[in-house]
């Protein structure tokens, strides 16, 4: 074996993921940030995007307004890329609540049918479906924890089912591709609020047979609030009207005379004024950037970052709100001491610049992946003993 042979194999092992990308992320200056499932961070190429947009439009007001629509194009293709879809089944929506509801309200619902719908739900994946109560859509509650069984149960003869990736609170993280076979085998559309999950974990919409998603882009996408997208099959798009009808709807939208209201031939259809310009410009680039870094590299990572967490709390006598196993972890954690309001304790490690979030009686503690095993040792050491 020559020099450089063995000097390749003695090398040192490669820099962690935390420690090459931590530079990406400026907060890490300031904060121990472990709040990523209510509002990330912006990494640097997003905020650097959002900044060089504003300048220009200050300097050049709309001078420069085809790199605008190149960059609603590579928004699209960057958001259908990351969930293995078309650009053509990519809308750019306000939030996941406009996604959703968007395919609430834009089904042609009939008395009797029934949606499966889960009572741990965030509010955005609750309320549209019972609202469907008052046109006579009859609703069937499970759990999120209830054994597939159950699930496939409930599906035969359901119209809809409606489920989060990744739970907001407990983290559970389901088993979208059982839960989509059983509704592509009864003929159930499949709904899913990918919002905790998507840029933390891979979702294929073709392996999960997934009908529609709806996801924002400020937790772990790494982007701006106020920035969602929206995946409609192509095969629905007939299906499902839009509700929101405005002059961007229309195939032939760039013409303003045109009264034809005949819909874009893509997802584009559900959008329906201006859009927000300078998310578009933070989102694209942050897409860019978790791709660039690689699902298949920010996995592991969080799931090594949400372990530790978890034995170190048990370590230290709290409570886990739902046990972690490698099938149904996430990147959320939720805790909670015998005897501390988790308001007090999330506000004491406030102080000491480490942010978590009070949930429901509970400490959630949400790191991503350029967060380092230092950082949660540091956190657990200011916890206070239950």
């Amino acid at each position: 074996m020559g020099f450089e042979k063995v000097a390749a194999a003695i090398a040192e092992p490669a820099e962690p993921l935390h420690a090459r990308y931590r530079n990406h992320f400026p907060i890490t200056r300031e904060l121990i940030y472990l709040n990523h499932a209510a509002v990330s961070p912006l990494c640097r190429r997003a905020s650097d995007a959002m900044k060089a947009l504003a300048d220009d439009s200050c300097l050049y007001g709309s001078l420069h307004y085809d790199t605008w629509m190149e960059t609603y194009a590579g928004l699209r293709c960057a958001g259908a890329k990351l969930i293995n879809a078309s650009a053509d089944e990519i809308a750019i929506v306000k939030n996941t609540s406009e996604g959703i509801a968007t395919v609430a309200a834009g089904l042609a619902w009939k008395s009797g049918d029934r949606v499966i719908a889960f009572k741990e739900e965030f509010p955005a994946n609750y309320y549209p479906w019972l609202r469907l109560e008052a046109r006579g859509v009859e609703l069937t509650w499970l759990s999120i924890y209830d054994p597939l069984e159950k699930v496939a149960e409930a599906v035969p003869g359901a119209r809809l089912l409606a489920i989060s990736y990744v739970n907001y609170l407990s983290g559970y993280k389901t088993d979208l591709e059982s839960i989509g076979a059983l509704c592509n085998q009864h003929g159930c559309f499949f709904l899913v609020d990918a919002i905790q999950g998507l840029g933390a974990f891979p979702l294929d919409v073709e392996t999960c047979h997934i009908d529609a998603l709806a996801a924002d882009g400020h937790k772990w996408m790494v982007g701006p609030e106020g920035n969602g997208m929206l995946y409609v099959r192509k095969k629905w798009l007939d299906t499902i009207e839009p509700v929101e009808f405005g002059w961007s709807n229309p195939a032939n939208y760039a013409d303003y005379s045109s009264r034809d209201m005949t819909l874009r031939p893509n997802a584009g259809r559900y959008e329906c004024g201006t859009l927000n310009t300078i998310g578009c410009f933070g989102q694209k680039a942050a897409i860019e950037f978790l791709l660039e870094v690689g699902l298949e590299n920010i996995t592991p990572a969080l799931h090594a970052l949400a372990n530790q967490l978890e034995a170190g709390l048990r370590e230290k006598g709290y409570e886990i709100l739902v046990d972690r196993t490698d099938n149904t972890g996430s990147g959320i954690v939720s805790f909670r001491h015998p005897s501390i309001d988790c308001r007090s304790i999330v506000s004491d490690l406030k102080r000491r610049r480490m942010i978590a979030a009070p949930r429901q009686g509970w400490v959630r503690m949400s790191p991503h992946f350029y967060i380092g095993p230092d950082d949660i040792d540091q956190v657990l050491r200011m916890l206070p003993a239950a």
